[in-house]
């Protein structure tokens, strides 16, 4: 099987790509240099990284202390 994008020499990555709350992305494929959501047919929250994502738990730290 291959990849259409490929086939059709299409500027494309076949990494994920990572979004933070506080605006930073993060591609999963190391060497993906160019983080536009275009580029990227699979795009995930942070949070549903498994294992978790360290931004995530000092945002909830940040707001848990702003509520007390």
């Amino acid at each position: 099987m291959e990849c259409a994008s490929c086939i059709a020499d299409l500027d494309h990555c076949h990494g994920t790509l990572v979004l933070h709350p506080d605006g930073l992305v993060e591609c999963t494929e190391i060497r993906c240099l160019d983080l536009e959501t275009e580029r990227h047919q699979l795009t995930i929250d942070c949070e549903l990284v498994d294992g978790g994502c360290e931004c995530t738990v000092t945002v909830e730290v940040e707001l848990l202390q702003a509520a007390s």
